[in-house]
């Protein structure tokens, strides 16, 4: 990495840290530091579409920054030089070395356009929006982690652990994380030991423990490669 790619990932690594604590906490288990840096960058860019509905004024506003993250994709997948913004080109570095495929990317800032909308989600829709969220993010996660593996069992527990953080202003929805965390279990012990860490963070749902317990709790999901 250059002095200003390793300045950027340590930034990039406390922002997540702050606002993003379950899934910082989870990508602590991934020794190598580039892969670690490149799953903290897809960390951020959820993040980031998470913000633009919450922090826009009106639907417009928020449609404008959904945008701005689709130019970014343009730029980096058509090779052009990428926006100065620190989760935009570690965005760009994780892309281009692991050959990340737009798709999921493009599905993670559909999703949140939903959000502009003021109309409470049906199960159905939250399910979905779940999976567009959290689970591609874990996906995409398994897949820097274990590129050869079946990254498609990652999906579940993310859009678990998604909805479960949906679920804390929508109680309506806790017994559809339960059931969708059931799930996301089976799928998260056939993962190979490489890409667990893409998923630790579901077995945080629901649990509102200290610091040390929930650290305490990762250690042990992580040494048995189960939720």
């Amino acid at each position: 990495m250059s002095d200003d790619a390793v300045r950027d990932t340590g930034d990039l690594d406390a922002l997540l840290r702050r606002v993003d604590p379950d899934r910082w906490l989870s990508s602590r288990f991934v020794s190598d530091r580039d892969k670690r840096a490149d799953v903290v960058a897809v960390y951020a860019f959820d993040h980031e579409l998470a913000r633009a509905p919450k922090v826009a004024s009106n639907p417009l506003l928020g449609e404008i920054r959904l945008t701005w993250w689709r130019e970014v994709l343009d730029e980096v997948y058509e090779g052009r030089p990428v926006r100065r913004h620190p989760t935009a080109q570690a965005l760009a570095r994780a892309i281009r070395r692991r050959s990340l495929p737009r798709e999921p990317l493009e599905a993670m800032i559909d999703a949140r356009y939903r959000e502009l909308d003021a109309t409470p989600l049906s199960v159905a829709e939250a399910l979905e929006w779940a999976r567009d969220t959290g689970g591609l993010a874990a996906e995409l996660a398994a897949r820097i982690l274990d590129p050869a593996g079946d990254t498609a069992k990652a999906r579940g527990a993310g859009s678990a652990w998604a909805l479960s953080r949906r679920a804390r202003e929508q109680p309506v929805f806790a017994s559809t994380v339960e059931k969708l965390l059931g799930g996301a279990r089976t799928g998260a012990k056939t993962l190979s030991v490489a890409a667990f860490p893409a998923v630790a963070h579901a077995a945080l749902v629901g649990r509102a423990d200290s610091e040390v317990a929930r650290r305490l709790r990762l250690i042990w999901a992580v040494a048995r490669g189960r939720l």
